[in-house]
């Protein structure tokens, strides 16, 4: 497409080696020079099409500098894809980026804390999104209470960034698109 801030690009749509039970997803990885036009190598939200469906979703980093795609079942069969085939892709930054939903446990503990709530209502929309990032990407429980504590900790003394967090999954390696099946 000719217009500003789109990019087309085909690619593979993927089956995931360990998609869980009873899920049929599927997910494509953007090509990196795709990724480098979007504003963030963290989570970003985008605005796009399969095989000329639109959506609108939240990519993931890879933990390459780019970024990954799920695909539901739904659309799957709205863009008439199945895991295996080439599907035709656009993607646009979305504007304004979309308020994050917020998870139940954090939104809880910011019941919990005033302060925390107020600096967390006085923060952007990306910000959310990155301290948001930052807890779901714990692998265990125990990490994700935690760094829901030290969140409001931190928010309630003013802060409105998450620090010391590699949004992109590059320099950690704690974040990756899914293994694909063989």
């Amino acid at each position: 497409m000719s217009e500003t801030g789109i990019s087309t690009f085909k690619t593979k749509l993927l089956r995931p080696a360990s998609p869980g039970k009873g899920d049929s997803w599927a997910f494509l990885v953007l090509p990196k020079a795709v990724s480098e036009k979007l504003p963030r190598r963290g989570r970003t939200s985008v605005q796009g099409a399969i095989n000329g469906h639109p959506f609108q979703a939240t990519l993931e980093p890879d933990g390459q500098l780019s970024h990954w795609l799920k695909v539901d079942k739904n659309l799957q069969e709205a863009a008439a894809a199945s895991p295996g085939q080439t599907v035709t892709v656009q993607v646009s930054s979305a504007k304004p980026e979309p308020e994050p939903k917020l998870p139940d446990d954090l939104r809880e503990a910011l019941a919990k804390s005033p302060e925390a709530k107020a600096t967390w209502e006085d923060t952007t929309t990306i910000a959310r999104l990155d301290w948001i990032h930052w807890i779901e990407s714990a692998k265990q429980a125990k990490t994700r209470k935690s760094r829901i504590y030290n969140a409001c900790d931190m928010l309630a003394s003013g802060k409105k960034r998450v620090c010391c967090f590699d949004q992109s999954g590059y320099y950690s390696k704690g974040l990756s698109a899914p293994k694909a099946e063989d």
